[in-house]
């Protein structure tokens, strides 16, 4: 949802080039998004063994954190909208950006019986056709979205995070 709604603010800027705009953004975001769960998972694996017994409460409390995060940024203005000029070092910087918060749920795929690279696969996936559509959807509508977007983001991870600790 981060990456949506960042898709959609870029969209809203820069509604000339939604289309190259919107493939581009597809590509960082969702390799970045796919890519950083499975560091994340990756690095709670090597830690699952010593904090087993609260690993529950550790995924709670970083999707609260994240969630939290995604509701306050939902609040306040974003980074694209004081971007003038696309290139590729500013799509990193975003996809980045976007993507760290991805690497502290990846460890809550850990608590998960899933597999890692189906999940995170399907994870960039959907980014990918996310971000496309949300430039898209941004160039078409404007910026009014964009914070809705992130809302929902939020509080869907904390709902995620009640799950995960209470089932």
């Amino acid at each position: 949802m981060d990456a949506f709604a960042v898709s959609i603010g870029l969209g809203s800027k820069h509604s000339h080039k939604s289309v190259s705009l919107g493939l581009m953004a597809a590509i960082y975001f969702g390799v970045f998004q796919g890519i950083m769960p499975l560091l994340g998972y990756a690095g709670g694996k090597g830690i699952f063994g010593w904090i087993e017994a609260f690993a529950p409460w550790v995924a709670f409390i970083l999707l609260l954190l994240i969630g939290g995060k995604m509701i306050y940024e939902s609040r306040v203005g974003g980074i694209e909208e004081d971007i003038s000029n696309i290139t590729h070092r500013i799509m990193l910087v975003l996809a980045l950006a976007t993507s760290v918060d991805a690497m502290a749920a990846g460890f809550s795929l850990t608590l998960l019986e899933v597999n890692p690279l189906y999940a995170c696969l399907l994870i960039g996936l959907v980014t990918f056709g996310f971000s496309w559509l949300g430039v898209l959807i941004g160039a078409k509508t404007g910026s009014w979205l964009e914070s809705k977007a992130e809302l929902l983001g939020g509080i869907v991870l904390i709902l995620i995070g009640f799950k995960i600790l209470f089932v």
